[in-house]
């Protein structure tokens, strides 16, 4: 909820309904009709590089979920959980800022992990976020491997 970076305000227009939240994760935005091709998950500041990565994806169904609450996500009714990552959609990325523990779960072995593995960095956090690669380009990019069926 609170962070030292200078995050974009989200225009909650054209987006998902903020209550999602309380089922632990919610689709937050998808570009295009029907089922999507791909898949980004993030949570907190990493949300709007996936917001901003779907959205420069112009020839891709991406879906762009918010899953801020991993144990709330799971006790929700299986059916909610595979409307919102519908389990026939393995081209999934997620992007974390902090460490890619974790989110494998949801990812799944044909999706990428953006994010690190390590602790001691220090900087400001946009220079942080290029220097390991966690930027919307490189979401991009993921999201562009895992949809040809390219490992990481």
């Amino acid at each position: 909820m609170l962070t030292r970076q200078k995050l974009p305000v989200l225009d909650r227009g054209g987006l998902g309904a903020a209550a999602g939240v309380l089922r632990g994760g919610y689709v937050l935005y998808q570009r295009g009709e029907g089922a999507p091709q791909a898949i980004l998950l993030a949570t907190g500041s990493e949300l709007h590089l996936a917001l901003e990565a779907a959205r420069r994806i112009e020839d891709l169904r991406v879906r762009v979920v918010s899953l801020p609450c991993w144990e709330v996500f799971r006790r929700q009714p299986q059916h909610y959980r595979d409307e919102v990552l519908p389990p026939a959609v393995r081209a999934r990325v997620s992007l974390e800022a902090a460490a890619r523990q974790g989110w494998l779960e949801w990812v799944t072995d044909a999706g990428i992990c953006i994010g690190i593995d390590h602790f001691g960095a220090s900087a400001p956090g946009e220079r942080l976020f290029q220097e390991f690669g966690i930027t919307v380009d490189a979401a991009i990019a993921a999201v562009r491997r895992v949809v040809a069926g390219a490992r990481p």
